[in-house]
């Protein structure tokens, strides 16, 4: 294998590894980790600056991981504006936050933009914490705001549902002592 293919192949990866940059929402440890990118096919075009993924994709990086039939990485645009597209049936994301929860999305296709920190999922969507979750044909999650925007479908059929977890009278009177302290 020539140095220039391997070179590409490791800027392909490493690409994919700022899809988990938003360190607002997830455990800090997990960005001093390694990652990790296996497909069955992989092709990467340096002078494009775009990489595909294809069969069996999984990305781990710490307790971060990805999982798609595809993944469409595309870094035309310039360093810090790159945008990855997971697509499964469906994709799923994971990562334990630091609080110790674990945050799951899953929909059809799942699109990273990397300047704005947006998670697009389209395509029964789901994003789900701490027993809570919110589902509908399409949803936005800024990461670094910590912001959702979900709807159903155009016609009207799949609505969007939120499902909150009621909290224990412990759990609410421990959260009102821990508010308290300075």
């Amino acid at each position: 294998m020539s140095k220039p293919y391997i070179n590409l192949l490791r800027h392909a990866s490493l690409l994919a590894a700022l899809l988990f940059s938003a360190q607002s929402v997830a455990g800090k440890d997990d960005f001093n980790q390694k990652i990790e990118l296996s497909s069955l096919y992989q092709q990467a075009d340096g002078i494009a600056k775009k990489a595909f993924h294809e069969g069996n994709v999984v990305i781990k990086q710490g307790s971060l991981e990805l999982k798609a039939d595809e993944l469409e990485i595309d870094a035309s645009a310039g360093d810090g504006k790159e945008i990855f597209i997971a697509t499964g049936n469906p994709a799923e994301y994971s990562q334990q936050q630091e609080d110790g929860s674990i945050v799951t999305a899953k929909a059809n296709r799942i699109e990273y933009k990397r300047e704005s920190r947006a998670l697009s999922l389209s395509g029964g969507a789901q994003i789900e914490q701490n027993a809570s979750s919110v589902k509908g044909e399409s949803i936005v999650f800024n990461m670094e705001l910590e912001q959702i925007i979900a709807q159903g479908d155009e016609q009207g059929s799949v609505p969007v549902i939120t499902t909150f977890q009621p909290v224990s009278k412990e759990k609410s009177n421990a959260k009102k002592q821990q508010d308290k302290q300075p």
